[in-house]
């Protein structure tokens, strides 16, 4: 089991930055696919980014490539979202989320943080 706890969170300007991290307890972290997610009010949860044990495969929603950057520190126990060029559509509740497999699918996550807010101001 792994409890997850996120950080990093705020009220920034459009095409501003922020840095999102995660950190995450347990021994077995390293074994653990690590998924970023967001919900706006009134949406559903989105995927928005995936990276694999090693840190090595990664994969992202359309809305944010060239501009967030996922990664992880096994050694730390860590896992970031480093967000640039942030967009009013970028507003949402940020999750990170463990699971065993390969997935964008909030289902197929075992475990949650509680989540942290990015609000992007115009």
């Amino acid at each position: 089991q792994v409890q997850l706890v996120e950080s990093g969170g705020g009220l920034v300007q459009a095409g501003g930055s922020l840095r999102l991290s995660c950190a995450a307890s347990g021994r077995t972290f390293s074994s653990y696919v690590m998924g970023w997610f967001r919900q706006a009010p009134g949406k559903e949860r989105e995927f928005v980014a995936v990276v694999s044990r090693s840190g090595l495969r990664i994969y992202y929603v359309d809305s944010v490539k060239g501009r967030f950057t996922i990664s992880r520190d096994n050694a730390k126990n860590m896992v970031y979202l480093k967000m640039n060029s942030l967009k009013p559509g970028d507003t949402a509740v940020y999750y990170c989320a463990a699971g065993s497999q390969w997935a964008t699918m909030a289902s197929e996550y075992d475990y949650w943080g509680q989540g942290t807010q990015v609000t992007v101001s115009s």
